[in-house]
């Protein structure tokens, strides 16, 4: 079966990325373990908390990989001589992945009563401006004229 991408509209060049990721989102698994939330707490800042009751911070993990913030969870199971009637609580490791935009920092992760708190910030872009000059040969150089901003920071570059 062929799929038929949204991003194939000539208008939207270079969002092949965009895709990649899309595809990466719909293989992953819906597995509901374990629970989680996703907040926004600010204006920039969003916050993930997932409830880990059970797991210590060494037993979990979070990193950055490919733009996927991933965070791991695995408890060391103690040999004892315990018999269980009934185990309801399983030493279930995880592994839950969230895919982040581009820009997206992670700014630290805390663990609470049983919730893994995890806080993110969206820096503000900055807009730029650019003027690409039409010229009549086509056959002639392409020149980019840089705002005043811009010529400025160039300069002191070089300087």
């Amino acid at each position: 079966m062929t799929r038929i991408s949204s991003f194939n509209s000539p208008l939207l060049l270079g969002f092949d990325h965009f895709e990649r990721v899309l595809d990466r989102i719909s293989k992953t698994s819906p597995e509901g373990y374990p629970p989680y939330n996703i907040e926004q707490t600010s204006d920039n800042g969003l916050r993930i908390t997932l409830a880990v009751a059970g797991f210590s911070m060494n037993d979990l993990s979070v990193s950055i990989e490919d733009n996927q913030l991933i965070i791991r969870g695995r408890q060391v199971e103690e040999e004892s001589n315990r018999v269980f009637l009934h185990r309801g609580i399983a030493a279930r490791q995880f592994q839950r992945a969230f895919v982040l935009a581009e820009g997206i920092e992670v700014m630290g992760a805390s663990i609470t009563n049983g919730l893994l708190h995890v806080d993110l910030t969206r820096p503000i872009p900055e807009p730029r401006v650019r003027t690409i000059p039409i010229t009549e040969d086509a056959e002639a150089k392409p020149t980019i004229t840089l705002d005043q901003d811009q010529a400025k920071s160039a300069r002191s570059s070089h300087d």
